[in-house]
């Protein structure tokens, strides 16, 4: 009976395995095809400004918006709200499609005045099919929600599904961070909200921003109405509630900030943590090599517009032709 206990533990470890290996040789490979990037944002609070926004650069420091600056999605024709925030894109393990996420609010109704989020897909980069999720219309027991915000994915190499998380605030509560795997066509969400990441104050948190390095997901995020800055919590695996929450701040400013995302440079060991300095209408950059310790580099960045939350993806020269061709700078 030992015996056969040990051989299904081995088992579900080398299952367990050959996903994660599997998973990072499609990321190394497809990093070999990457020349340039993508940076996927929103310009402000007002509703005009609420859109998503596309800008391009060739290093991961110099940026330049295309379609001049302009939404390159129209809010109103994929929101309920008429207007959307907090774009993420993602690159999907076939390497050919994209998955985007943002929060379906406008700020002008309040910050506890949204209740979706709206989920994105594309095999161009250029045309996007969209799906409202409204989660207190979609689950019970949800009349307390206030506000859901900032949803990102990831692909989980354990359940090999590709995970979508964000935050909510129900009644006096905190912010939580939750998640719900996305269906096949990423259309929906699939079973009920689970809770991802609470911190062991029992204090808000929203902005959830999580990468993949070396056996272990880094997970930045907002210490939403005490402190406003960003900390790294880390884990082995997405779903075991297991947690190893770090002390300070990684931010490299006394001010305020949210919205943070990471990525990776290409051919580089080298990852840049962004956020948004709002209360003061800056944007800072910084860079580290072990997703821990970080220093500002906001000396070699050049943007020709102003970005709030946002997020940055790896692209081809053909994908950025194909950009460029259809959303003129």
């Amino acid at each position: 009976m030992k015996k056969n206990g040990f051989n299904v533990l081995w088992a579900t470890f080398l299952c367990l395995s050959l996903h994660i290996c599997s998973y990072v040789q499609a990321e190394n490979q497809q990093e070999k095809d990457y020349v340039a990037y993508l940076f996927a944002y929103f310009t402000g609070n007002n509703v005009e400004q609420e859109a998503i926004h596309f800008a391009v650069s060739e290093d991961g420091y110099n940026y330049k918006a295309l379609n001049n600056n302009q939404p390159v999605i129209d809010s109103k024709k994929i929101s309920s709200t008429g207007g959307v925030r907090d774009p993420h894109i993602l690159r999907c393990e076939d390497g050919k499609t994209f998955y985007m996420v943002v929060t379906d609010m406008t700020s002008s109704k309040g910050w506890d005045s949204n209740r979706a989020m709206v989920l994105l897909k594309s095999t161009d980069l250029v045309n996007w099919s969209s799906s409202v999720i409204n989660i207190q219309e979609k689950y019970a027991g949800q009349e307390d929600l206030k506000r859901v915000w900032a949803p990102q994915t990831i692909y989980d190499p354990q359940a090999g599904k590709y995970m979508v998380y964000w935050s909510m605030l129900h009644g006096d509560g905190a912010d939580i961070i939750y998640y719900a795997y996305a269906n096949k066509d990423f259309t929906d969400i699939e079973g009920e909200p689970k809770q991802l990441f609470f911190p062991e104050n029992g204090k808000s948190c929203i902005d959830g921003d999580i990468i993949y390095k070396d056996g272990t997901f880094y997970m930045f995020y907002k210490t939403e109405g005490h402190g406003n800055g960003i900390k790294l919590a880390t884990t082995s695996s997405l779903t075991s509630g297991q947690w190893t929450e770090y002390d300070g701040y990684k931010q490299q400013t006394t001010d305020a900030v949210e919205g943070s995302s990471v990525f990776k440079l290409i051919g580089s060991d080298t990852y840049i943590l962004m956020y948004d300095v709002y209360m003061k209408g800056k944007y800072q950059f910084t860079e580290s090599k072990d997703l821990k310790n970080f220093k500002v580099i906001d000396h070699t960045i050049s943007m020709d517009f102003h970005p709030r939350h946002g997020s940055v993806i790896p692209i081809t020269r053909e994908e950025l032709k194909r950009l460029k061709n259809n959303m003129p700078m």
